[in-house]
């Protein structure tokens, strides 16, 4: 029996197939992932991601710690509520995790929201480099995370807030949070759809599922997430990167702030040694030219180059049949000097894959 969040007696009063993930006992789906799927694309969805570990960093030296932290520079948050997206990196430049991390004051307060099977690592390295500090690192087991998903989301999340709020909440922008009551509300996602993440006292989460479910939010499991995800070309922790590999050849280039060139973040002398020798892979998507499903771990073949040159190899790091497409698409790390089209073993046949730049679906309803 895995850990189980406060959503999880409800989950099986829905008929939700539970499987463990990471370490948590979580909704696969409630009867039709393709359904879940279509729906968040179309209407709304609810995820219960409250395996999510939620830290916050409370002191005066908060932000100078998180930006010898994090990759990314949290000097970019110059308001209260704004969101960030990084990685934290090892001495390698290995991803240990990748995360959001949000403002919630003037400068002394911030949050991290990590990866539920790593947080328990990721609080132990936090607590690790934060001791001496006089800093305050607090593990926030009494909140829960619902993620409302889709292009009626927000409505429907609005709709259970006093008019102020729903006013206020309706006009967050993108990565950008509004502390209503005791909930924080986020404009953040991971299914290449609008919405928010609710972040909430633990003992009200069913309380707001049921509400969003009457208001014709659908409940979604893990399945649905991980289709919408691919579709959006997102990144999942332990497939598309890990320890073993660095965000320069995990397609997270961009979330790497290398300026100011004083700020020392881990990682960062690694990062620069491979920039200077250059990336031999690079993370791509795939879309399969014919039929078949491309799965993980799959073989890639890329042909030679040039004439007289030895043909290379790669393999899929997260692969699914697309709903919303109808084909075959994948995330792949292949050589660098790979042309367009590469060929994927798929139960021993060599099939045509096309390289794309993700996402592979945008916004349905944009």
């Amino acid at each position: 029996m895995g850990r189980r969040t406060a959503l999880y007696e409800l989950h099986l009063a829905l008929g939700a197939r539970m499987i463990d993930f990471g370490g948590w006992d979580l909704p696969l789906h409630y009867g039709s992932q393709i359904e879940e799927h279509h729906a968040v694309r179309r209407a709304a969805g609810l995820f219960d991601v409250s395996h999510m570990g939620i830290v916050d960093v409370r002191g005066a030296g908060a932000r100078a710690f998180l930006q010898r932290l994090l990759a990314n520079d949290v000097a970019k948050l110059t308001r209260r509520g704004r969101a960030l997206y990084g990685c934290m990196l090892n001495a390698a430049g290995g991803v240990i995790d990748d995360l959001i991390v949000y403002l919630l004051d003037d400068g002394t307060t911030y949050r991290l929201v990590v990866n539920g099977a790593t947080r328990d690592g990721d609080l132990a390295w936090i607590r690790n480099h934060a001791e001496g500090s006089g800093l305050e690192i607090a593990e926030r087991t009494d909140l829960g995370l619902i993620a409302v998903q889709g292009p009626r989301a927000r409505e429907a999340v609005a709709a259970l807030l006093p008019p102020a709020q729903a006013q206020a909440a309706l006009a967050i922008e993108p990565f950008n949070a509004l502390a209503a009551g005791r909930w924080l509300i986020a404009r953040t996602g991971y299914t290449g759809e609008d919405g928010f993440e609710v972040m909430l006292p633990a003992a009200e989460s069913p309380g707001l599922w049921r509400e969003l479910n009457a208001r014709g939010a659908i409940s979604c499991g893990l399945g649905a997430r991980d289709t919408l995800r691919l579709e959006a070309g997102l990144n999942l922790y332990g497939h598309d990167m890990d320890q073993s590999t660095n965000p320069l050849e995990s397609a997270l280039a961009w979330t790497v702030a290398m300026e100011p060139p004083g700020r020392d973040f881990i990682g960062r002398a690694a990062l620069e040694a491979i920039r200077a020798r250059g990336i031999e892979r690079r993370l791509v998507g795939l879309v399969l030219e014919e039929r078949g499903v491309l799965r993980a771990e799959q073989r890639v073949v890329v042909p030679a180059s040039a004439p007289g040159a030895k043909a290379g190899e790669g393999r899929i790091t997260s692969g699914t049949f697309s709903p919303t497409l109808q084909r075959s698409i994948a995330l792949a790390r292949i050589p660098v000097a790979a042309p367009e089209e590469v060929l994927v073993d798929v139960r021993g046949k060599l099939l045509p894959a096309r390289i794309v730049k993700p996402p592979f679906v945008r916004k349905v309803n944009a």
